[in-house]
């Protein structure tokens, strides 16, 4: 038994981990690798692995630096079934969809340019019927339910509190000799943070053998007293003020609901300015109904605001407007009144968001509000870094003179001290015998190894892409 880590090694994205066991081959994860454009084009393009040889997916959570590159393992061969929670499997069929879209759109935009320059056009990563054939081959499993994937494998989901559906998934493989006991392997998928809105608690997996762990802020505490509700409104007043546009780039699926329910809380309690909210993106619209249908992922905060409120709908309130058409969405950047966009995506790389800093990067009162990790390289992380005093933006050069400033206690990811906390919860009761830290860059990952090591959690590795780690 071993495990070969293919993607999320020593970088954030692209979540992709092979598990070879008793002749089968069961991959944890197919993400779409996130970065500088010309290195992610390829890596994407090119599996490490037949995609024919694989014989199941467990796939984590929706969330596309973990599901994204699916439909290019179907395209590829994969015939198996791709096990997850039914939240994650509503979610996976828009955002796969809408991956499919924004890459076909985007290749045609960049192809025009191509064209007059004579240069042979790019062609999408996928396609839709891609995305359609990847979703017909899932199977939905709820948390704290054994399955059998495959014979001498027994799974299950525990929550992880990270988005709608996010599951840690724990293994308990046979091993050969029918009188020693099963290994069992947790992967954690991305780990929520405790008492964050909207969804439960992440939890513990106490006696676990092999533990293959994110550690994304494993180098950094969350500011203490990081009040999100309290920088949207002082953000929300500013603009308000200055006749300028609040643009928050935000990952549709999780993000920008918890940023729409913070708003929420200040328009019930009267605290918000009468300025107008657009929540512009189809996909984080179709997110947020299917948020609504699972109110099995809530915390007990969010079923009594359910409860509570008038109209039911903490995800709802006057002045909020969810675009769909894109005939709303240029209009947005045509108004010259004060408004809030929640728009994706959420690291700037592709979508509307790009359109609307396009037109709005240039003036002194838009302010840019990030709410979620900047992955290196992309055009969200130079603009929250600033880097750079001009950018690129579908290949035109534009001065930034918008302010940029950055949400915090919104992160949908444990901290140093809340991951320390949940590994150490986790290593109970049992043998831990290696610690492999995933979805993170070095820096944080070596600062994390040598915290784990204090604790005598037990043998920690970085692994590099192609790593493998062996399993007894």
């Amino acid at each position: 038994m071993k495990v070969q880590f293919w993607g999320a090694a020593q970088t954030v994205t692209g979540s992709m981990h092979l598990i070879h066991h008793d002749g089968k081959k069961i991959l944890l994860d197919c993400g779409l690798y996130q970065g500088r454009r010309k290195i992610a084009f390829e890596k994407n393009r090119q599996l490490p692995f037949d995609a024919k040889e694989i014989d199941i997916v467990i796939l984590s959570h929706a969330h596309i630096d973990h599901s994204g590159n699916l439909p290019s393992l179907v395209k590829s061969g994969f015939t198996g079934p791709i096990y997850t929670t039914s939240a994650s499997r509503d979610l996976a069929a828009i955002m796969l969809l809408d991956s499919a879209k924004i890459q076909t759109n985007d290749v045609k935009y960049v192809n025009k340019k191509r064209k007059k320059k004579n240069q042979p056009p790019f062609h999408p990563l996928y396609e839709t019927l891609d995305a359609v054939q990847t979703l017909r081959q899932f199977r939905t499993v709820e948390y704290d339910q054994p399955f059998f994937p495959l014979p001498g494998v027994e799974a299950r989901f525990h929550v992880a509190g990270h988005m709608l559906g996010a599951a840690i998934v724990e293994l308990n493989l046979d091993a050969e000799h029918p009188d020693t006991p099963p290994t069992r392997l947790v992967f954690s998928g991305d780990i929520g943070r405790p008492n964050m809105p909207i969804l439960k608690t992440p939890v513990s997996v106490p006696g676990v053998d092999y533990l293959i762990m994110e550690a994304t802020y494993g180098n950094r505490v969350h500011p203490a007293g990081g009040d999100a509700k309290k920088t949207l409104l002082e953000a929300a007043h500013s603009v308000y003020e200055s006749k300028g546009k609040l643009i928050i780039p935000a990952f549709s699926v999780g993000r920008t609901q918890e940023i729409v329910y913070r708003l929420n809380l200040l328009a019930e309690a009267g605290e918000l300015p009468p300025i107008k909210v657009h929540v512009d993106s189809p996909l984080a619209v179709n997110t947020t109904d299917i948020f609504r249908e699972h109110v099995e992922c809530f915390d007990d905060e969010m079923i009594n605001a359910i409860l509570s409120e008038e109209d039911e709908d903490p995800l709802n309130f006057g002045n909020l407007h969810y675009i769909r058409s894109v005939k709303e969405s240029k209009a947005l950047n045509e108004s010259n009144e004060p408004c809030i966009i929640i728009s994706a995506s959420g690291m700037c790389e592709a979508g509307r968001i790009l359109h609307h800093l396009k037109n709005n990067i240039e003036k002194s009162n838009t302010l840019i509000l990030f709410a979620g990790y900047q992955a290196p390289h992309t055009l969200g992380r130079i603009l929250l870094d600033r880097s750079l005093d001009k950018v690129k933006i579908y290949g035109q050069e534009y001065e930034v003179k918008a302010q940029v400033c950055k949400l915090q206690g919104s992160s949908g990811h444990a901290d140093q001290q809340e991951l320390l906390d949940w590994a150490e919860q986790t290593a109970r009761d049992g043998n831990l015998k290696k610690i492999a830290l995933v979805h993170c860059e070095l820096d944080s990952a070596t600062e994390f190894k040598t915290l784990l090591e204090q604790k005598e959690l037990g043998p920690v590795i970085i692994p590099a892409p192609g790593e493998e780690m062996l399993m007894q």
